[in-house]
């Protein structure tokens, strides 16, 4: 897999995230997420390796502009269900997703 493939995976989960976070499907977004956290862990290794070409430093940029569109839009989403979380007293005040 190219390094560039590794951005368009972890986007591809950041769009799954944000999918399950609209139909409030809060383990589908946690399985989702630690997808990503394996994708991230293997890019980091992979980048050890391999450097981007200008072109693909270009297009990485609106991977990475995307993947954080997504999560600001899965942040809205989820903040109603994390003050659940807060009020029922099963997450601690200021913890958050990511």
């Amino acid at each position: 897999m190219e390094l560039l493939d590794f951005y368009k995976a972890i986007e591809s989960k950041s769009t799954d995230m944000l999918q399950a976070a609209m139909q409030s499907d809060w383990d589908a977004v946690a399985q989702c997420e630690q997808a990503c956290a394996v994708l991230i862990g293997e890019l980091r290794a992979k980048a050890e390796e391999q450097a981007l070409t200008a072109q693909q430093r270009k297009e990485k940029t609106r991977i990475m502009q995307r993947i954080l569109q997504n999560d600001a839009q899965i942040r809205i989403l989820a903040e109603p269900w994390l003050a659940t979380l807060e009020h029922m007293g099963k997450m601690p005040a200021g913890s958050v997703l990511h």
